[in-house]
């Protein structure tokens, strides 16, 4: 099945917010082992989300829209799904009922402006959001579906996952099973990963394997299509361990698994406590640690630095040390120990660095991680691409593979 998104705003093209909502549907629709072969953006005109749906209508087996669904006067995808299908607008008058309720129930006058959302092309199913007051739309067109979502992300998250990748799955074929597992790496780049699966690629529709990159991590989908769920399972199981023996420890979880959740299941198994220190980075591995739920059972907690006084005062790096340089692997181990001993930590991983824009003794994405446990320690000067604020993520991301990989003892047998 071949799935459209068309998301819809003027904000978007002019570039006042992040079109993020493509890139969770994308996501999404992959996963399912749903085809996309176009995303379109569109501003809020009336006559171009028209043709944006005329076009998909013509080349996908369904449209998932987002935004332009509100009660304001520039919310005209409902009318522009109206005139593309040659369906007249009708009115929910029990929705309406509900609308003018919600705003009773706050204390508030409801605008009659709201209204708007209770109106919707005739045939289309009126998708309750209770996360919002504007609901979903789900039409079945000439055989081809059109969905209509919020553009507010927790809403459109919640109806994709709950009603429109549903309908989608059914729609694919009754009794068919779409499933697909995420092998996730770190370490090796796209194309290496592509050359050493190149024959998976090519030899195989069914399962299917395909290449993910996002956020300096490598993923591998397989989707497998099968009559039902141990059928699919059966097919992707030889695939996924073919994936995880020639890609060794750089594979490091699989589906929804993050890298700082991988982190804290080495830590708990093992009873150790974790502290950090960083000084490019800002306090982002730090976040990316404690959004694990449990994490206060790990983290003891951590050490921004960037004065280079404070390194030394504060974690005990030898002055003679940051003499000879703050990007360096030896600062960069003094930190991690450092941190250890004043928090108490069992663990500790550090990172310093020229994040740029203006270089800082070594060029700008110049990275230094180093980690520290009961075992030992160790520290790698890293290349990061890209500016400030990509070097800075890929940074925090590199230091908790680091970590995992100190953490399991890859990094000592290397």
């Amino acid at each position: 099945m071949i799935v459209e998104i068309i998301a819809v705003g003027t904000e978007l093209l002019l570039g006042q917010i992040t079109n993020r909502n493509a890139v969770y549907l994308g996501e999404k629709l992959a996963e399912s082992g749903f085809d996309a072969h176009f995303q379109v953006v569109v501003g809020d005109n009336l006559d171009r989300i028209v043709d944006a749906i005329d076009a998909a209508l013509g080349r996908a087996d369904a449209i998932i829209m987002t935004g332009g669904i509100g009660p304001t006067q520039d919310d005209v995808t409902r009318e522009a799904i109206s005139a593309a299908t040659g369906r007249p607008l009708d009115f929910n008058e029990e929705f309406a009922d509900r609308l003018r309720e919600f705003w009773r129930s706050r204390g508030r006058e409801m605008p009659e402006s709201n209204l708007r959302q209770a109106e919707h092309p005739r045939g289309a199913e009126q998708i309750a959001n209770p996360k919002g007051t504007a609901p979903a739309l789900a039409l079945l067109h000439n055989d081809r579906w059109i969905f209509a979502l919020p553009g507010v992300p927790a809403e459109m998250q919640y109806l994709t996952e709950n009603e429109v990748l549903p309908r989608l799955r059914a729609a694919a074929g009754v009794g068919n099973v779409v499933m697909s597992r995420l092998i996730r790496s770190w370490g090796r780049s796209e194309s290496q990963v592509a050359e050493m699966l190149d024959d998976l690629y090519h030899e195989s529709t069914n399962p299917s394997v395909a290449f993910l990159a996002s956020a300096a991590e490598i993923k591998v989908r397989i989707t497998a299509k099968a009559s039902t769920e141990a059928e699919a399972v059966a097919l992707i199981a030889p695939y996924e361990e073919t994936v995880r023996e020639r890609l060794g420890g750089s594979v490091f979880g699989a589906d929804d698994q993050t890298i700082e959740q991988v982190v804290f299941g080495l830590l708990e198994k093992r009873q150790w406590t974790l502290a950090t220190a960083e000084s490019a980075t800002g306090g982002l591995i730090a976040a990316r640690i404690t959004s694990v739920p449990g994490a206060s059972n790990i983290y003891r907690g951590g050490a921004v630095t960037y004065a280079t006084d404070v390194k030394a005062s504060l974690l005990g790096v030898p002055e003679e040390v940051l003499a000879e340089g703050v990007v360096s692997e030896a600062t960069a181990l003094f930190m991690a120990e450092g941190a250890a001993a004043r928090l108490g930590a069992d663990v500790a991983v550090a990172v310093t660095g020229s994040a740029g824009p203006d270089p800082q003794e070594k060029a700008v994405g110049t990275m230094v991680v180093a980690v520290y446990t009961p075992e030992g320690s160790g520290s790698r000067v890293l290349r990061m691409p890209g500016d400030r604020e990509r070097v800075r993520t890929y940074a925090t991301t590199a230091a908790l593979h680091m970590l995992r990989l100190a953490l399991t003892g890859e990094w000592w047998e290397r």
